[in-house]
């Protein structure tokens, strides 16, 4: 990829992938419901297969949480706070309501409040039965009581259940599907020895912003082999749980006749509407039943790797098609699609840094974090080769791995004049992908121009009739090239 300049260096994070040891875990006070409600729904769940955690210790509680208890909290991936009318009563429930909203905002747990008899207000404002416990609360330590209040608070903001009248059970059944949906919600696979995840999520999730409750559309851009569809996917992993349904279209690439369009929307209708078949028989039709279908499901879509503007036009072509909440995700080699399609956000997947480069690359050419003994200048040379590119750095760490110091030296000559065949492969793509006038201005700034003043080059090659303006943009869009100003 030609530059301008180098990269600023930007931090480096591995994906934590949590691995839940429980599905659930029930949080709730015992003398309220633990021989009625809550035995009815840890019934339920553990019979439908859903590994639920629930304290059936009754012992004497201490004033602090037991630490088994706190790491239970931790290893669950959904915790079920019972809001009952003595809940508050139990400073026991508090604390443990105060360790699950930590968890949430540290490690990705989901709360599910069940409000059983009791009103949401009265949970959130401190009101009623709340209030009662509050004034002997507050007496004893101010400071834990305004904890407390405000973990209430965040728990009983998000959407749950409300048990006021009507059969226990059918409620308990209507619980228990919502969370056997939500632990059902497609997993992608998005591989291992991930470095730098971490960054993008934190990026794409506040750009994504699943508070606003409208349809909004996100681009993911970036030279090939930079990690969109990876990205893509682990985003999509995160955030599954709170739709009505997920497609995830990969690699679309060339597709663009009306058969290969037709099947793509096919796909996304047996992907959202759970394995049914749709009979469409052909594109317009196709818009139709995705427009009829989904308007009213909140879904998330990611169409992966587009290359022409036909394709979001026949899949996710308006905003209004979707349902309220529904987000909608593109990833592209080209900015400007994102751009004409008119994007609520995009965002640009940057070359990995010399510390993420030098781990990734050691993750799969040692496999280990730091490279062996002897080997760090080479290490230096085979990064250089890769130049930030996740892809390469994984290839050549794979093709290097086990080999002696002498092979790495033969290796890396032979590297450092012709790109591995795969890499090259991958860069093909974006370069095929230009007319000869693009391609020619790429190749006279990639072997004589790079780094030199804008203004200057554009003059050089005007004089050549390129019409460096309009293709120095193309190549900015296909992230060919980096100008900075």
């Amino acid at each position: 990829m030609a530059s301008t300049s180098n990269q600023t260096p930007s931090s480096s994070s591995s994906a934590s992938i949590p691995i839940w040891k429980y599905d659930v875990f029930l949080s709730f006070r015992g003398e309220d419901t633990r021989e009625n409600f809550t035995d009815h729904l840890f019934t339920t769940l553990t019979e439908r297969g859903i590994h639920t955690f629930r304290d059936d210790e009754e012992i004497a509680r201490g004033s602090e949480i037991a630490p088994q208890l706190l790491k239970s909290i931790e290893e669950s991936r959904f915790c079920v706070v019972v809001f009952s009318e003595g809940y508050a009563h139990s400073t026991w429930c508090l604390d443990e309501l105060v360790k699950i909203t930590e968890c949430v905002k540290e490690n990705g747990q989901t709360i599910i409040p069940i409000f059983y008899h009791v009103d949401p207000s009265d949970v959130r404002k401190q009101t009623g039965s709340f209030e009662k416990a509050f004034v002997n609360l507050e007496k004893q330590n101010k400071e834990k009581a305004e904890r407390w209040k405000n973990a209430l608070k965040e728990a009983s903001n998000i959407a749950g259940w409300h048990l006021k009248h009507g059969y226990e059970s059918v409620f308990v059944k209507k619980v228990t599907n919502d969370i056997l949906k939500r632990l059902n919600s497609k997993i992608l696979h998005v591989g291992e020895n991930i470095v730098g995840m971490n960054l993008h999520l934190d990026k794409l999730k506040s750009l994504i912003n699943m508070e606003l409750n409208e349809v909004r559309m996100i681009g993911i851009y970036g030279i090939g082999g930079i990690g969109k569809t990876t990205i893509a996917k682990a985003i999509c992993n995160s955030l599954s749980y709170q739709f009505d349904g997920i497609s995830f279209l990969e690699n679309i690439r060339e597709t663009k006749n009306c058969c290969g369009l037709l099947q793509l929307q096919k796909i996304l209708l047996h992907d959202i509407l759970k394995g049914r078949d749709m009979k469409i028989y052909n594109v317009d039709e196709g818009i139709s039943v995705i427009k009829a279908r989904l308007r009213s499901k909140k879904v998330l879509i990611v169409v992966d790797d587009v290359d022409n503007l036909c394709q979001l036009e026949y899949i996710v072509g308006k905003h209004d098609w979707f349902c309220r909440g529904s987000r909608i995700i593109i990833t592209t080699r080209d900015k400007h699609l994102l751009d004409v399609h008119e994007m609520h956000e995009t965002y640009e997947v940057k070359e990995l840094n010399y510390e993420e480069s030098s781990e990734l690359f050691s993750r799969h050419a040692f496999k280990q974090i730091l490279p062996e003994d002897g080997y760090n200048n080479l290490l230096n040379r085979a990064i250089d080769c890769a130049k930030g590119l996740p892809l390469a750095l994984k290839v050549l760490g794979n093709f290097l791995f086990n080999k002696t110091i002498p092979e790495w030296e033969s290796s890396l000559c032979k590297l450092e004049k012709k790109l591995h065949l795969e890499i090259q492969n991958v860069l093909q793509i974006s370069f095929d992908g230009l007319d000869d006038t693009e391609k020619e201005i790429f190749l006279d700034i990639a072997c004589f121009f790079k780094g030199e003043d804008k203004d200057f080059v554009s003059r050089i090659l005007d004089g050549c009739n390129f019409h460096v303006e309009s293709g120095i943009r193309v190549l900015v869009d296909k992230c060919l090239l980096t100008v900075l100003q």
